[in-house]
């Protein structure tokens, strides 16, 4: 197999909602041949957004995925999600590429989510470029785009690479500081190089100089003999270029127009030019088996096969399709590599390559490919595929964290089991969702980043599974406990034809300390009761305590001492004890000043610094206590103990209020009791159920 590996490049399309990615991608492809229509998101018929999910929506809500030659090169190309839903596929994605080309909204320039993506790339060490679109709409504003993604984007510094000719109705083409040559494009975005424009001519020399002075910060040498008055070659220039980009020193800005077609050649020119390749990128760093030693594997087609999968397709006809890319050695059309991660053999029959919603043979594959392979028996996304004898695992990183939970529930009754069959193939493909079932309500619960995250993994299912659920806030599980000390009687005596039953116990309950759960303590003494009925009263206990008395749900924090009783040689049972436990436990909890708790949780959110009055102000009105607050950048930090009965909804209102640049995680703290005039409303409409 031929080492083709240094003309290979792998990209990422990343910026917030409506930015234009899958709009330059489409035009990208229809470039560089691939397609010969150019699709619009409006009309849903681009080649990246193919779901109907997503042409519903006009956004991607997965990553869209192609390919393509540029200049004897072959570039894959994915398309992310921009919408904050969507993020972990966008987070998975980045694993798999050496660069990432972030888009800029020319009229309304960065959003959270653009910050959010360029911070994971930070953390993966990832080359970035950024492209500024849209310059040919009224109020882009080039110049105040460079401003916002230098002030924004501090690492890698963003250094402009390009300048637009014309401004919003009248750009036409982009003015290149390297070559020092003119790019327009007419109507049908056919390229036309030539010299600059005479009023562009000043402001290009002076850019150029601030470049020039970026560039060599990549080259030591180049620096002196910039420094020394020296006249550095486009071809040198070119060469730091690379090399500062790779080694994440600046971030080159460029811009254009998608839907105008303006600056893509030079854009692709400038992906194969000057983005690094596998090579550039060297070796990736795994683990061992048992992850105590640190193994490289280096992009060599000769080398040890190693390969990591960073996304999952659930297709109901063709099964399931892990979409991979190869960090070292090289695959035929088919054959066998071994799974780290499950620890299993895995066998392919045919190796394809991703051309959007179509699949196509690939007759070999080796480092830096992105390709695919379907029906693996044991393999998910996550999972490192390997030769068994030079095993390595490759990290991958969890889930973003789950925002919202729905309680679903089926439509037609009798097909909770297809809910959860179905629902578990589409978390194969979206490993942001997470889904269990409740044990004390019985409710299947769906939990994702967002409103809009568990919409459209409901119209998934229904599509591809014909399995239909409604959804609904989940129910809050609530506990019960006791304030004071009390001892009863628990008698239980019947008498029927033959044997009888009699079970008689006396029991103290009395509370614990929050969060102490239950205690039995067996105080009998002298044989009041039998050793073999003990366990049988704390028993009845127990079960008893599943269903409190004031609204039914289970009762907690409290210990029961059994203390005296008495039986019947003849008619004493197991049976009889166990329900003069129970019968203990109903009277003495209801004299015992029960209360209702709440499960109260740990809230982290982060807002921009100039919400965070509204924000403590919402937390607040939520019952919230607000513990402290931290800055974080440009943003604010606030921890605070919420009730979970005020904090189902909060993901679509902390959106509204943050414009959706506020984020949050929650994880349970402790119970506490609820305030009374709640806890009424609560009891009543628990027993309007029940009765």
């Amino acid at each position: 197999m031929a080492d083709n590996t240094n003309k290979i490049r792998n990209i990422a399309l990343v910026a917030h909602n409506g930015a234009g990615k899958t709009s330059l991608a489409e035009i990208m492809l229809y470039k560089a041949g691939v397609i010969n229509r150019v699709g619009r998101v409006e009309d849903g018929n681009t080649a990246m957004d193919t779901e109907p999910e997503e042409i519903k929506r006009g956004a991607s809500l997965s990553c869209g995925l192609h390919h393509f030659e540029w200049k004897k090169h072959t570039v894959s190309l994915i398309d992310t999600p921009g919408d904050q839903n969507f993020f972990t596929d966008t987070q998975n994605a980045l694993q798999a590429v050496d660069a990432a080309v972030f888009l800029i909204d020319g009229v309304d320039g960065i959003r959270v989510q653009s910050e959010q993506a360029w911070e994971m790339a930070g953390r993966l060490d990832l080359p970035c470029a950024i492209f500024i679109n849209k310059l040919d709409k009224d109020r882009s504003d080039f110049r105040k785009m460079v401003h916002e993604a230098t002030e924004i984007f501090k690492t890698p510094k963003p250094i402009v690479l390009q300048l637009p000719i014309g401004a919003e109705g009248e750009f036409k083409g982009i003015a290149d500081l390297i070559d020092l040559k003119a790019y327009t494009s007419d109507a049908d975005g056919n390229v036309s190089a030539g010299d600059l424009p005479k009023d562009l001519v000043e402001e290009v020399e002076s850019e150029r100089e601030a470049l020039i002075e970026n560039i060599a910060e990549a080259d030591d040498a180049l620096v002196e003999r910039y420094l020394e008055g020296e006249t550095l070659s486009p071809e040198e220039l070119q060469t730091a270029l690379r090399k500062g980009i790779n080694e994440r020193i600046f971030a080159p800005v460029l811009c254009g127009s998608a839907t105008g077609r303006i600056g893509i050649e030079r854009l692709l020119d400038f992906v194969v030019e000057a983005l690094p390749s596998p090579l550039d990128r060297g070796a990736r760093v795994g683990t061992d088996m048992k992850g105590d030693n640190r193994i490289e594997r280096l992009p060599d087609p000769n080398g040890p096969f190693a390969a990591f999968v960073f996304k999952t397709v659930a297709d109901p006809y063709a099964g399931r399709l892990s979409i991979f890319r190869i960090v070292s050695g090289s695959l035929g059309s088919d054959g066998n590599f071994y799974n780290a991660h499950k620890e299993s053999r895995e066998r392919f029959n045919q190796l394809l390559a991703i051309a959007g919603k179509e699949q196509k043979p690939a007759k070999e594959a080796g480092p830096g490919a992105i390709v695919a392979v379907a029906k693996l028996k044991e393999t998910t996304t996550g999972d490192t595929l390997c030769d068994e004898a030079g095993k390595i695992k490759f990290p991958f990183p969890d889930p973003l964290p789950t925002m919202i939970s729905f309680a679903l529930e089926a439509k037609n009754k009798g097909e909770e089991d297809k809910i959860y069959i179905s629902m578990n193939k589409l978390m194969e493909e979206d490993t942001g969702l997470k889904l269990h079932r409740n044990p004390e309500t019985s409710e299947i619960i769906l939990s994702g980043r967002g409103q809009v995250h568990i919409e459209a993994a409901i119209e998934k299912m229904k599509r591809k599974y014909g399995v239909e659920a409604l959804l609904r806030a989940p129910k809050v599980p609530y506990r019960e406990t006791i304030k004071k000390k009390i001892r009863v009687q628990g008698r239980h005596k019947k008498q029927t034809g033959g044997h009888g039953q009699f079970g008689d116990c006396w029991v103290q309950l009395e509370p614990l300390p929050r969060g102490g759960g239950f205690e039995f303590v067996d105080a009998i003494v002298g044989g009041a009761i039998p050793r073999q009925y003990i366990p049988a009263v704390e028993k009845g206990i127990v079960e008893a305590a599943q269903r409190g008395v004031l609204a039914g749900y289970p009762l907690v924090d409290f210990k029961a001492i059994l203390d005296d009783g008495s039986f019947h040689a003849v008619d004493s049972s197991e049976m009889a004890f166990k329900i003069a436990g129970s019968l203990a436990f109903k009277k003495a909890a209801a004299d015992a000043a029960p209360v209702l708790l709440e499960p109260i949780m740990e809230v982290t959110v982060t807002t921009p610094d100039e919400v965070m009055g509204d924000i403590m102000g919402d937390l607040n009105g939520r019952r919230g206590r607000v513990l402290g607050m931290e800055s974080a950048g440009r943003n604010q930090v606030i921890k605070a103990n919420v009730p979970l009965a005020e904090f189902l909804t909060y993901a679509p209102d902390l959106r509204s209020m943050t414009g959706g640049r506020g984020t949050y995680s929650m994880a349970f703290s402790h119970y506490d009791e609820v305030p009374g005039q709640i806890a009424e409303k609560i009891i009543a409409e628990a027993k309007k159920v029940n009765d």
